[in-house]
C-alpha cells in the first residue's frame, strides 16, 4: 500500500477565553489543546507526529505561536 507524502493542513486555532485551542486537520477537528504538549499528542494520535510541531510549515498558528498560552499565564498569574 502507497503512504501518503502529503500532511493535511493543520490549524491551531486562537485562544478561546480559558486559553484553549481547537487543533484541526482541513475541515476535520482533531481535538482541544491547553498546552504545546497537548498539541503533539493530538497529532500523535492522528497518526501524524512525524511532524515538528513548532517549526513546521504545515502547522499554521492562528491567534500566536506555539509558545503562546494567554489563559494559562493569568490563571498562573492568580
Amino acid at each position: 500500500m502507497e503512504q501518503p507524502t502529503n500532511y493535511p493542513h493543520i490549524v491551531v486555532h486562537p485562544p478561546a477565553l480559558d486559553g484553549s485551542r481547537r487543533v484541526t486537520a482541513g475541515d476535520q477537528p482533531l481535538g482541544i489543546a491547553s498546552h504545546l504538549d497537548d498539541v503533539i499528542e493530538i497529532l500523535r494520535m492522528a497518526d501524524l507526529d512525524r511532524i515538528e510541531v513548532e517549526q513546521s510549515d504545515l502547522i499554521e498558528w492562528q491567534g500566536g505561536g506555539p509558545e503562546d498560552w494567554p489563559g494559562l499565564s493569568e490563571l498562573d498569574a492568580e
